[in-house]
């Protein structure tokens, strides 16, 4: 699509564009370092991608350089014998200059009204925005939880689960495959063996911001329920204070009763649109682990 007046199109980000866009979002983000983006933007490229999709998302373009960018991660999930698509919208920034065309991004993004689109880090003064872009809250907040102070469960054994790793007892391929490919990404990855079944895990680190001085922490990145944390909270504890990562976020929608922490909702809110809402502790192949906290 092309816009005369200022010579501003919207086309879709290519494999030539990588460099280009990874500049113009370090501009965008002064946080993020631009291996934080290259990083990420490969791995995005390598996975496969649900067909007819964008590889990486939409980008304006005015003199033949991006002005704006707004990236787009797609998923296919099958929670059932239905395929679901899901795009976790991520990374939007436009120059000032041109802010008056953002949304032609926007309206791109989400014009298939059979892919779910979710939103994981909107900034606080995002929210409004984001509502009134017609997106709703699928998680409040987060429970920052000391899983060490859980009960062990008599007999659970912690399995670390690799790359490297063929296969987990009690465990499906995909779920395998699963921990596989985000243990590759930065993942810690385990299988928890308890006397009934056995029970997956994905955390991602994460420095945690108060004051001064930034604490270690892990970001529950996957479990089937957030009630199959609680019950292994105990062991998953002791395994990652051996790590030195006592503490454990969890996206919450309030208190988490049968763990030991606290709830804040001032940050951590979440939102979809579209006609499969998300379930909680599920993160899996968005930003969070293909480009990292």
């Amino acid at each position: 699509m092309a816009l005369e007046a200022r010579k501003v199109r919207c086309r879709e980000i290519g494999n030539a564009d990588i460099d280009a866009v990874s500049d113009l979002l370090t501009r965008g983000f002064p946080g993020r370092r631009r291996d934080y983006w290259l990083r990420g933007l490969h791995r995005h490229g390598a996975r496969d991608l649900p067909e007819g999709c964008p590889r990486y998302g939409y980008l304006l373009e005015s003199a033949g350089r991006p002005v704006g960018a707004l990236l787009l991660l797609y998923s296919a999930r099958r929670p059932g014998p239905e395929q679901i698509l899901r795009c976790n919208v991520s990374s939007w920034y436009v120059e000032p200059q041109f802010r008056n065309y953002a949304t032609l991004l926007t309206s791109m993004a989400q014009k298939n009204k059979q892919v779910t689109y979710v939103n994981i880090s909107p900034a606080e003064n995002t929210w409004p925005i984001v509502e009134a872009l017609g997106f709703k809250r699928y998680c409040n907040g987060m429970f920052f939880a000391l899983p060490l102070l859980s009960r062990a469960e008599k007999g659970a054994r912690i399995e670390v689960v690799t790359r490297a790793t063929r296969a987990v007892a009690g465990l499906s391929d995909a779920e395998c495959e699963l921990l596989r490919s985000h243990a590759d990404y930065g993942c810690l990855a385990f299988a928890v063996h308890l006397r009934d079944r056995t029970m997956p895990f994905l955390f991602v680190p994460k420095r945690v911001k108060h004051g001064r001085f930034p604490f270690p922490a892990m970001q529950l990145v996957y479990c089937r329920d957030v009630a199959e944390f609680v019950r292994c909270a105990g062991p998953l504890g002791r395994a990652l204070l051996r790590r030195g990562r006592p503490l454990v976020i969890v996206d919450a929608l309030g208190p988490i009763e049968g763990l030991t922490g606290f709830y804040v909702d001032s940050r951590g809110r979440k939102y979809y649109r579209g006609p499969n809402p998300p379930r909680l502790a599920d993160l899996t192949e968005t930003e969070l682990v293909l480009f990292g906290p």
